[in-house]
């Protein structure tokens, strides 16, 4: 009787022994998959941080190049800043309000910028 006992008990504990054998493996494929996607994630995180890195050296510069043109003559800055304006369709009115320039100097950026539009 107690053989029989223990030939169920052995089967029992190999049953359960397959089914922890199985449950390792699909873990096992989780953590390998997991493994993978950490590594694209560090991939990913090496290329922005190069990127980056590029976009710090572009923007660098432009503190003080923002200080050479605001040290420019103001005057120089208004015309080429209603230059643009008129290139999106401002009119002189729009010209003298934004710029600060006389009613004059509107009508000849307008003309002037109006006839490189036409072109």
């Amino acid at each position: 009787m107690a053989c029989v006992w223990l030939s169920g008990r052995q089967r029992a504990q190999e049953a359960q022994a397959v089914q922890l054998a199985k449950q390792l493996a699909v873990f096992e494929q989780r953590l390998k998959e997991q493994g993978k996607r950490i590594e694209s994630y560090q991939q990913i995180n090496i290329r922005m941080g190069e990127e980056l890195r590029e976009l710090n050296k572009q923007v660098a510069p432009l503190p003080e190049r923002l200080v050479r043109i605001e040290q420019r003559d103001p005057t120089s800055l208004s015309f080429s800043q209603a230059a643009r304006l008129v290139g999106m369709g401002a009119s002189p009115e729009d010209l003298t309000q934004s710029c600060g320039l006389s009613q004059a100097e509107a009508e000849l950026v307008a003309r002037l910028h109006q006839g490189k539009a036409r072109d």
